[in-house]
């Protein structure tokens, strides 16, 4: 069962000189309930335009033109800003990629956390909410997390930055999970710990995830399907399974070929690069 379809997603950017940028262009998928689907390509491939559009957090000159995007039933596009509002957060939330811009370095990380249940469930008191927040602080592995409520971020490592933007989206146990690319700024043996703790949750919760990465490597470890994007077109989807040991697109196979492969490619041997001189949307889409 799916729990998000988008349908031939039209986002633009326009000049003032009539110029346009498509930056999706008439992009399809759907995430299931419950499953992890990544989205791949280069920068500039249009990744995280597809994200920010399901959020509805594009910006002047950027527009969505065209396309559906169904959840559960309800086409988010047709939302007024009030009712998209109420869904950002409590039924979406999005992983942002660097945590210390995201973070506001003036008020405590509980406080924060704190934002998006005063926001979202009003029902609560503000003990409750308190014992929610640090709830959602031990969930996400932030030791003693009663003291850290109090803490701001300046005083937090980078992994436990990106554990508290993870908690903030989680507080509201939205059902899908939006993150882009959160792994990017942190070191390997820290990046492993936020995969495995975005799988724990998924695990526990059942939220669906649309992960947001241009690092292959991070895609085999998490994905249960994946979408290959390039230059705002969708050339390639497939099961994460099908896609890793038969790739059928010239570009995705590019993408593959351009990973080391321990035991297989030679030391210091030069990589494989993903050809500019070819237009890879010439070749017909490999959608499965």
């Amino acid at each position: 069962m799916n729990l998000i379809e988008v349908k031939n997603l039209k986002t633009y950017f326009f000049s003032d000189e009539g110029e346009v940028n498509k930056a999706v262009n008439n992009v399809s998928f759907e995430i299931p309930q419950g499953k992890t689907v990544c989205i791949v390509g280069e920068s500039g491939s249009g990744k995280s335009i597809t994200a920010m559009s399901i959020m509805q957090l594009i910006d002047h000159p950027g527009r969505i033109v065209g396309g559906e995007i169904i959840l559960e039933e309800s086409n988010l596009l047709k939302l007024s800003d009030a009712q998209m509002r109420k869904v950002r957060g409590r039924d979406v939330a999005m992983i942002f990629q660097e945590p210390m811009t995201s973070l506001n370095p003036s008020y405590t990380v509980g406080y924060q956390i704190d934002e998006a249940l005063r926001l979202h469930h009003k029902e609560l008191n503000k003990q409750q909410r308190f014992d929610k927040v640090v709830e959602a602080l031990d969930l996400v592995g932030i030791p003693d997390p009663k003291e850290k409520y109090g803490e701001y971020p300046f005083k937090l490592s980078g992994g436990q930055r990106q554990r508290v933007m993870i908690a903030i989206a989680m507080a509201c146990e939205p059902k899908l999970l939006i993150a882009d690319e959160p792994t990017t700024a942190l070191d390997v043996t820290i990046q492993a710990q936020v995969l495995d703790l975005m799988k724990k949750l998924q695990d526990e919760t059942g939220t669906s995830i649309l992960f947001i990465t241009h690092d292959l490597a991070v895609v085999y470890q998490i994905a249960d399907e994946v979408v290959v994007m390039y230059r705002g077109h969708i050339v390639e989807k497939a099961s994460a399974k099908e896609l890793f040991e038969n790739p059928k697109h010239p570009y995705t196979k590019a993408l593959l070929n351009s990973i080391p492969k321990p035991g297989v490619t030679p030391r210091k041997s030069r990589l494989d690069t993903v050809d500019d001189t070819v237009d890879y949307l010439s070749f017909p889409k490999e959608i499965r």
